[in-house]
């Protein structure tokens, strides 16, 4: 488990590791691939654009910015699959995803 001072960041990074995936990094954030599957992945600890194509997306932040980040993405009513991860103080993380 990840320590509370481990950034956003690596804690993505460590996330998707863990669940096999291989993550590289890109102009615009993180790319996690496994099998026929990629995922782009944006860590927000600023105000950052969200995309607004795609097929697969997961934007990781923290915990008491997921829930927030979940209702407007679901306003913007965006054509991709998406999900949220919400990285806890202690270094744990709960998902939310459409």
């Amino acid at each position: 488990m990840a320590a509370v001072s481990t950034s956003l960041d690596e804690r993505a990074r460590s996330i998707f590791d863990d669940i096999g995936y291989t993550v590289s990094r890109t102009d615009d954030g993180l790319r996690a691939a496994h099998k026929w599957r990629e995922v782009g992945v944006t860590v927000l600890e600023d105000d950052i654009t969200i995309p607004d194509s795609g097929e697969m997306h997961c934007f990781v932040t923290s915990a008491a910015r997921a829930p927030d980040l979940g209702d407007r993405l679901r306003r913007m009513d965006v054509t991709y699959d998406w999900a949220v991860v919400g990285v806890r103080e202690d270094g744990d993380y709960d998902v939310v995803r459409e």
